[in-house]
């Protein structure tokens, strides 16, 4: 049986097991003494770029010995022997380099442990000069979704090329020192949007050549438009307090909920027309005047006494926080009347990362909540809890993860994945249409794969089941729908029921779908095995163990199968 799946799935399963899952929830919650936090510690000191050579190897030295150091294990995604053969690398070139281009390989340096809390501080970066524009990746590409005034013209366009460098080579370029947990694709999507404003970076990647100015040309309207883009010294007081055109101002349609009151760490609003309590969550820490506790209260309070038909939390935009203030979400949740699946919805998306991420593992194990949106921005198993790590003589501060949080020692995903991938396009954006909103308030109970799989079963034509779930396979919203548990589930229920032959058609699709998992073979093997199929049995097993040696399940049983006449 497969090691990882959502617990308690259909309404009939909540409603007879609630009260243990609450009790469940409620010791588990309480037993952790963690905060898995996303904040930086104090602001950086001023960065240095003017360093001998000596003085840039003597920061290398200490950055290679005190990483290892604090990491809680630096050495899960590389060897040691790759890390030291990199360092030495930088180390011989360092004479050669600029500064700019020896800043860039100490932030790849620090990328290679691969986990999202092990990087260059953001807030250094944000100290340095940026180029007063936002990026945005969109399905159909990357776009500059808000710009200073003076740029307004490029506001909304595709980026075609950032210097002399075209876009897709730019991308390439700060994604490979972008960081992110095992590789998180969504996390270097958004890392690398950033990097991209950075005139150091662009300067040190060889993307511009100058870290004074940098020209920028986008496709709007049917025609290219360039740009020379001028640096800003203090970011984060221009956009607060200067003036910025957006994207999706030009729009006469009101703001969308998830783009409204960024600043405001959570709140929500009653859609009364569609009877949807919209309640979204920018960070997962206390406001001065409300608690996360007291605010919940607020909404499940509203909630009781209101005609709520859909509940949904979004947290596309939730980087992090304290992971203890999850505790009364996910109580109030579990206890409440849209704890059903088609009720009960939770936005995610690439900044859902650390405390949100927490959240989203909860919320999978001990709701039904159904996940719309794009995957998330971290892995559900993840170090944390990152410590700054300052380096001697150019300050470069990174932060460095102390700490691993896990969740279930056999779930291997780099993010968590939406049951409906409902992409924003850059036309959505411009035109202030969210797809995720659209896509629950139009859900129909019943339409998704894993409502399919739940109920494969009930179909006597096993091939009218399979023909669903190919083009199901096959539908945007199910692009990053991982199907192998819920495959798995339908086909023992299928060999309970006596369909052996009908087992073992959906054991051969999900190897079919997944022929990396050692658990399909395994399954496939046992199902062989129950049809009388002694030769094919072993074999499957033995592609089991091919794939992962160890696995008790495929060793016992080929033990068991080979000893006898």
């Amino acid at each position: 049986m497969t090691g990882f799946q959502r617990w308690f799935r259909t309404t009939d399963r909540i409603n007879n097991m609630r009260t243990i899952l609450l009790c469940t929830a409620l010791i588990l919650l309480a037993g952790s003494s963690r905060q898995l936090i996303a904040q930086h510690g104090p602001p950086p000191q001023a960065v240095k770029f003017d360093l001998t050579t000596e003085q840039w190897r003597e920061d290398l030295r200490y950055f290679a010995e005190e990483l290892p150091k604090l990491h809680k294990n630096a050495f899960h995604n590389m060897t040691r022997e790759q890390f030291a053969r990199a360092v030495r690398q930088l180390d011989a070139e360092i004479p050669g380099l600029t500064s700019e281009e020896i800043f860039v390989r100490f932030i790849k340096l620090a990328s290679m442990v691969s986990d999202g809390h092990t990087s260059i501080e953001e807030q250094a970066l944000q100290k340095l000069p940026l180029y007063p524009i936002r990026f945005e990746y969109f399905e159909d590409g990357l776009f500059v979704t808000s710009a200073a005034l003076e740029y307004r013209e490029i506001v909304g366009g595709k980026v075609i090329k950032i210097g002399n460098t075209p876009v897709d080579q730019a991308v390439t370029r700060t994604q490979d020192i972008s960081w992110g947990d095992n590789g998180n694709e969504q996390s270097l999507k958004d890392g690398s949007s950033f990097m991209m404003t950075i005139p150091k970076i662009l300067k040190g990647l060889k993307i511009a050549d100058s870290d004074n100015q940098v020209s920028l040309t986008v496709e709007k309207d049917g025609q290219q438009k360039s740009l020379e883009l001028k640096p800003v010294n203090d970011m984060r007081s221009f956009f607060t307090n200067g003036q910025l055109a957006y994207a999706y101002q030009q729009s006469k349609d009101p703001i969308p909920l998830y783009l409204r009151n960024s600043q405001n760490n959570y709140w929500f609003e009653y859609v009364e027309k569609t009877k949807v309590l919209y309640v979204h969550i920018n960070q997962l820490i206390n406001k001065p005047d409300e608690s996360v506790a007291v605010f919940f209260k607020k909404v499940f309070d509203f909630s009781d006494s209101n005609p709520v038909d859909k509940f949904v939390l979004d947290l596309r935009a939730n980087t992090g926080g304290n992971l203890l203030l999850n505790k009364p979400i996910i109580i109030g949740l579990i206890r409440s009347r849209h704890n059903e699946r088609g009720k009960l919805f939770v936005v995610i998306g690439r900044r859902t990362f650390s405390a949100a991420q927490w959240l989203v593992n909860e919320l999978e194990k001990y709701t039904n909540a159904i996940f719309v949106g794009e995957p998330t921005g971290s892995s559900p198993n993840l170090y944390a809890d990152p410590v700054i790590m300052t380096l001697p003589n150019s300050r470069l501060p990174f932060r460095v993860a102390t700490l691993w949080h896990q969740t279930d020692p056999t779930d291997a995903r780099t993010f968590t994945a939406p049951e409906l991938f409902t992409p924003v396009t850059s036309e959505d954006f411009r035109n202030n249409i969210d797809p995720v909103f659209q896509a629950i308030v139009e859900y129909i109970p019943g339409s998704t794969f894993k409502d399919l799989a739940a109920h494969g079963e009930d179909s006597s034509d096993i091939s009218g089941f399979i023909a669903k779930y190919r083009k199901f396979k096959t539908g945007l919203q199910n692009r990053y729908l991982g199907t192998e548990a819920d495959m798995n589930a339908l086909g023992y229920r299928l060999i309970r029921a006596k369909r052996i032959k009908d087992g073992l058609e959906i054991f051969k699709l999900n190897v079919e779908a997944y022929p990396a998992s050692h658990n399909v073979y395994d399954s496939l093997a046992e199902a062989y095995l129950l049809d009388g199929n002694r030769e094919e049995a072993i074999k499957n097993y033995e592609k089991a163990l091919k794939i992962n040696p160890n696995f008790q399940s495929s060793v016992d049983a080929l033990r068991k199968l080979k000893a006898m006449p």
